[in-house]
């Protein structure tokens, strides 16, 4: 096999580690580094999109707590009831031995959905509003949370001729400084890494166009019917995550990333098909820095 035809892919998934006299050894991963990175952004630009829109930039700090609870709650118990519910509940304390890994993009939007219904029912804002301008940038920390699956050389493709195919070093058995079972394979984590940041530049442009006057549910449906429709064809590149999957395929054509993706798209075509048929502009003062957005 020509070196030429794929890309060698044996990156540290730890930028650094320090060992310290009374904590022990720490280690700074991509990963955390990346997976914070998406809420400082997001605040960021979520803070001047409120600015432009002249809502007060108070909300922002609160809506990022509700954001940081739901994602990792979600995502988590997501992980364990959606994909290994057997082991978890068995041990329901190793759901919180997170260091452990396992993270669910499914169930962290299913907890940004819940949490941003609780922010909005506690202050009320339209619900519909927030979501329109959260999964901006959400998208933004989808695809830094890919990159980071990137270095932890998870979620891997199946095997692939492209020339862009990647053979991930770690996970490969070294037998006497040898690398066995040599296979390039699609960098999946890749893929929705940059299909997520350019849905993320595609919806601020949308935004951008028309800000406060964008009906409700128009960039929060195009958002999840696009996401989740190329999550449900990426999965055809990548390699299950848990056993359970390859009889899922065997049964009904679909393992659980494609099967839980299905009725997210459903949803977002209504959302998407309505905001034509039915628009709605939430209401909001535009010289009062502390309106809220609330439905007409």
């Amino acid at each position: 096999m020509s070196i030429l035809n794929y890309i060698t892919w044996n990156v540290s998934d730890e930028i650094f580690r320090l060992n310290l006299p009374i904590v022990g050894s720490f280690a700074l991963r991509w990963y955390g580094l990346l997976f914070a990175s998406g809420f400082v952004f997001g605040q960021i630009i979520l803070t001047r999109m409120y600015k432009a829109e002249r809502v007060s930039e108070k909300w922002v700090d609160i809506i990022t707590l509700y954001m940081i609870i739901g994602t990792v709650l979600g995502a988590r118990l997501g992980h364990c009831l959606f994909y290994e519910p057997e082991i978890y509940l068995k041990d329901p304390i190793r759901i919180l031995k997170v260091w452990e890994g396992g993270l669910a993009s499914h169930g962290a939007t299913v907890g940004i959905l819940l949490a941003l219904f609780l922010y909005s029912r506690k202050y009320k804002f339209d619900y519909l509003w927030v979501l329109d301008r959260i999964v901006i940038v959400v998208a933004l920390g989808g695809a830094l949370i890919r990159m980071g699956n990137l270095f932890n050389s998870e979620i891997i493709g199946k095997p692939t001729d492209l020339p862009w195919g990647f053979i991930f070093v770690r996970n490969h058995e070294i037998i006497n400084g040898v690398m066995a079972s040599v296979a390039p394979r699609h960098p999946a984590q890749l893929y929705e890494s940059i299909s997520s940041f350019l849905i993320f530049l595609g919806l601020l442009f949308l935004w951008s166009r028309r800000k406060e006057l964008t009906p409700r549910g128009r960039i929060f449906g195009l958002f999840v019917v696009v996401l989740f429709t190329l999550r449900f064809l990426y999965e055809f590149l990548k390699e299950n995550q848990v056993d359970k999957e390859d009889y899922l395929l065997q049964t009904i054509g679909m393992n659980i990333g494609q099967l839980l993706s299905v009725p997210l798209i459903l949803v977002g075509l209504y959302i998407l098909i309505r905001s034509y048929t039915h628009p709605v502009i939430p209401v909001n003062n535009p010289f009062d820095p502390d309106a809220i957005p609330q439905k007409k």
